[in-house]
């Protein structure tokens, strides 16, 4: 017997409010992504071969992980733990981490993931780095990772927008997932995550080149997002508009053109069709079926903006980085949304300004990272107000780790950067600029 058919919007509403959970129950999960190379001559990690991507997953599944393959290919392993490791479009390896209760186990299961990676590429002559774009690798370089629902979104992404492939091929993000109570619960963090994600991006900014020397912008992993698919990047439509909700959130959804669906194993080109359509039995490549709630599931996870719905909130602004830098992102978010107090703070500070606001901090800091002015106000300004109630919220929390420390540790990493107003970016670029490393030095300096 086949999955539930949608029967109408209301199911796809419910999607939303299944995600749903007391607070006692939140967890966050981090994702993050990296490049895997060859030290001897910064070559990328090949796809196939003895010293490969699909061999590093064969050996992952001799050590009990289950792994995933389409047409033969390994695509994902899953640990019994609850953690993942997907591939990205470019060979860029994705370690998705399990829900957990803080930030400590954060630090040590990300730890122990890079140790595994470690052990495993002992004898390659292989490192990674994950620095938010590749600093002189071009798409050609790279691996393609062949997935189906990639090779639909190659063909697709040229349609829409100039820079999706650099998007897919040559980008690494470190990403952040938490839970919320209710609809309003929901409301509140979303709104303020939207709000503050292009400070976030200032502070997490580590990607200022492009093709061996500097560009002009500080993330230009969040400039590729400015002209890859606007129909689902970016802001998204009427969030703080006084109607947003679930129900707000599926009109944008089903707004987005689709990718695929799945059928037998196999993604199934829907690229540029309507999930409406779907809805009424008339998707043109599958004609009388409806969707199931997996499909729904599957559209959902098509959308790109700069923070996500799906069962949970995903923050998605940050280039990725070092061990640092991937602790502080999910410590940052959980500081400034799971506490209360620095909830309300936030979201009040955040809706003082018009949307407007907020969406040309978004435009101007890919390039201009913390030195950034909008309407009089500096970026630094708001990234340091920004760092002190996620600082404040983890105090408040508690949660302590074996010597005493709270979850604040992890985010003296960003008071530093606010402080200073510097980003990795800004260092990397000065390091260049004086000719004190070539690009090539600088892209092992970043590795581990």
């Amino acid at each position: 017997m086949g999955a539930p058919l949608i029967e109408d919007k209301d199911d796809l509403i419910s999607y939303f409010r299944s995600g749903e959970k007391p607070k006692h129950q939140w967890k966050v999960g981090t994702e993050h992504e990296k490049f895997p190379f060859f030290r001897t001559d910064q070559t990328p990690l090949p796809y196939e071969g003895p010293y490969s991507i699909t061999r590093l997953m064969e050996i992952l599944e001799q050590r009990g992980w289950r792994v995933d393959r389409e047409d033969g290919h390994p695509m994902a392993a899953y640990a019994e733990d609850g953690r993942s490791l997907t591939l990205e479009p470019g060979g860029q390896i994705e370690l998705s981490g399990a829900p957990l209760a803080t930030i400590h186990e954060t630090y040590k299961e990300i730890y122990k993931h890079h140790q595994e990676l470690a052990d495993i590429t002992a004898d390659w002559g292989v490192n990674f780095v994950g620095m938010g774009f590749h600093p002189f690798a071009k798409i050609s370089d790279l691996p393609k990772v062949p997935k189906q629902r990639y090779a639909i979104m190659r063909a697709y992404m040229t349609k829409v927008g100039t820079l999706g492939l650099d998007m897919m091929h040559r980008t690494c993000t470190v990403q952040a997932n938490l839970d919320y109570a209710s609809e309003q619960d929901c409301i509140m963090k979303f709104q303020t995550a939207l709000a503050l994600q292009p400070v976030a991006t200032a502070l997490f900014a580590n990607s200022p080149f492009l093709d061996g020397k500097p560009n002009g912008y500080r993330s230009n992993r969040a400039h590729m997002w400015m002209d890859t698919d606007n129909a689902r990047s970016g802001f998204v439509p009427g969030a703080f508009q006084d109607d947003f909700g679930y129900a707000a959130y599926t009109e944008y959804a089903l707004n987005t053109p689709m990718y695929f669906v799945k059928r037998g194993g196999k993604s199934i080109n829907c690229a540029g069709l309507s999930f409406r359509d779907f809805l009424d039995g008339k998707l043109s490549v599958l004609p009388g079926e409806r969707p199931t709630m997996s499909d729904w599931a599957d559209h959902v996870s098509t959308l790109f903006p700069d923070v996500r719905l799906k069962t949970y909130i995903e923050m998605r602004g940050a280039d990725s980085g070092r061990l640092d830098a991937l602790c502080a992102l999910p410590a940052l978010w959980v500081g400034l949304l799971y506490d209360q107090e620095s909830l309300r703070e936030a979201h009040e500070w955040v809706m003082e300004r018009d949307s407007s606001f907020w969406q040309t901090c978004a435009q101007i800091v890919p390039q201009d990272g913390l030195s950034a002015v909008v309407d009089g106000v500096s970026v630094q300004e708001l990234a340091q107000q920004m760092v002190h109630l996620a600082a404040q919220g983890l105090r408040r929390r508690g949660r302590l780790n074996d010597v005493g420390q709270s979850e604040e540790v992890f985010v003296e990493f960003l008071e530093g950067i606010a402080q200073s107003g510097w980003s990795v970016a800004d260092r990397l670029r000065e390091q260049w600029e004086r000719s004190e490393a070539s690009i090539r030095q600088i892209f092992m300096d970043q590795s581990y």
